[in-house]
């Protein structure tokens, strides 16, 4: 309740004291995709693009975009930016801790706000990056936007044939999200480079994302600049799948020792994905090898000082079978890493969100037996609940809420129903045949428990 009371008393005292609608990560959260131009704060508002003619004026334009600049305007006059809907619905439905009061109340918000009522430009103090869409996957519910493998098999065979036309490319060409290749000489990433000197002494949070960081020249570069001019204040994150070729683990390896070791930046966290286990977490995931996955997870936290791992683990249809397997993975490397006689950090944690799209993989699909299902898994997590904070040798309370979340929205959707079900169940089998048909998968052998399910689709007029 305190936490709570705290952000509420937050909201009223100070962020409404500047405008209803005012929310500060407009100004100091940015997530910059570099291989298409594209930008948004926060990750609810769509991506917009970066005209390339403001960023030849100033580099900061990749976070200053004049689109971004009108809808700090209106914040500042009290007018609620359309592409800023899913607070508004929030707050309107009566809860007033909506993603903008939570994220104007983190440090690299609250502490700013001092300077971050004006319009003109500023640097941000949480920097989201991806430098290019270079991968080695093709996860299901990724796109080629963020996938070079999964761009190659889309020019090669087009959409796949769902009611939504799944990974259209057309549709990303009438966004303006057609990447620039890893090789091209890329005006973003110029632009970032330019800006980079500048922005870098004062964030607070610093992330790459991808495509597959470690598999771009500029991740390394960063990692080096890093190790040169050490920052102590900075909060660093790395996303990587961990399934990259044994040379690049090292060298990234080697290059997290060196900053952690001279302590150049106040923490690390490496952001990686899993959401089944083995075979299955590979069907999802195309290209991962899931023993490699976890030996490189056990390598990387036995390897660096104080490491930490966070696993992104997003809850589907696919997922259901296979995750109380992958959990007690998980609490295999919580046990062996996160003991004090190991360190003194909560070395791995898990995020457990729903899936909401691509429509045909949400886990609302699936039939009211498999309630029971995840119910388990639940009471397997809740059976092993980090008890004693000193011990930190099981899942922790917050993971067991996210992963009832899921089992709520399921629930939901369940007793509910909703229009599109029978259309996303058809086009689940398309997707599955089409992937099938491509890739040389085989879904039958993989997930032999779904098949009742997948037949029953597939017999929908």
């Amino acid at each position: 309740m305190k936490w709570r009371q705290k952000r509420i008393d937050f909201k009223e005292k100070i962020l409404d004291s500047i405008s209803p609608s005012y929310c500060v990560a407009k100004w100091s959260q940015v997530t910059i995709h570099l291989g298409s131009g594209h930008t948004h704060s926060c990750h609810h508002p769509r991506t917009h693009l970066i005209p390339l003619e403001e960023i030849k004026r100033s580099p900061s334009a990749l976070h200053n975009t004049s689109f971004k600049i009108e809808q700090r305007l209106d914040m500042l006059n009290g007018k609620r930016p359309t592409e800023c809907g899913y607070c508004w619905q929030v707050e309107d439905g009566g809860d007033v801790l909506s993603d903008r009061v939570l994220k104007s109340y983190e440090p690299w918000s609250k502490d700013r706000i001092s300077d971050l009522q004006g319009l003109n430009h500023v640097n941000p103090s949480y920097l989201e990056i991806s430098f290019s869409n270079v991968c080695n996957f093709k996860c299901s519910y990724c796109s080629p936007d963020v996938s070079s493998k999964w761009m190659e098999e889309i020019e090669k065979f087009g959409a796949y044939p769902t009611s939504q036309k799944f990974n259209n490319i057309e549709w990303i060409k009438t966004q303006n999200k057609m990447p620039f290749l890893e090789r091209d000489l890329n005006p973003y990433v110029e632009a970032f480079w330019q800006w980079w000197p500048e922005l870098y002494p004062t964030l607070h949070t610093f992330r790459i994302t991808g495509g597959e960081p470690l598999m771009t020249k500029h991740t390394f570069r960063v990692l080096d600049y890093i190790i040169e001019h050490p920052n102590p204040e900075l909060e660093l994150g790395i996303n990587s799948n961990l399934c990259v070729p044994e040379k690049l683990m090292d060298e990234f390896i080697e290059k997290i020792q060196k900053i952690q070791t001279a302590k150049a930046v106040k923490n690390v966290m490496v952001y990686t994905s899993c959401e089944a286990y083995g075979a299955q977490a590979e069907y999802i995931r195309y290209g991962m090898d899931y023993k490699q996955w976890l030996s490189n997870c056990d390598r990387y936290l036995s390897s660096v000082p104080d490491s930490q791992i966070h696993i992104m683990s997003t809850y589907n249809l696919l997922s259901v079978i296979s995750y109380q397997q992958f959990l007690e993975d998980i609490l295999v490397l919580k046990r062996k890493h996160c003991s004090p006689r190991i360190n003194n950090n909560h070395s791995v944690y898990i995020d457990i969100p729903y899936l909401n799209y691509p429509s045909h993989q949400v886990v609302g699909l699936l039939s009211e037996e498999f309630i029971t299902k995840i119910q388990i898994q639940i009471d397997f997590m809740k059976d092993n609940i980090d008890k004693n904070e000193e011990d930190r040798m099981g899942f922790f309370i917050s993971e067991v809420e996210k992963l009832q979340r899921v089992l709520t929205v399921f629930e939901s959707k369940i007793k509910n129903g909703y229009p599109e079900k029978e259309q996303f169940r058809k086009d689940f089998v398309k997707f599955v045949d089409e992937h099938d048909r491509r890739r040389g998968t085989n879904f039958k052998n993989t997930f032999p428990e779904l098949m009742e399910f997948y037949n029953a689709c597939k017999q929908l007029p």
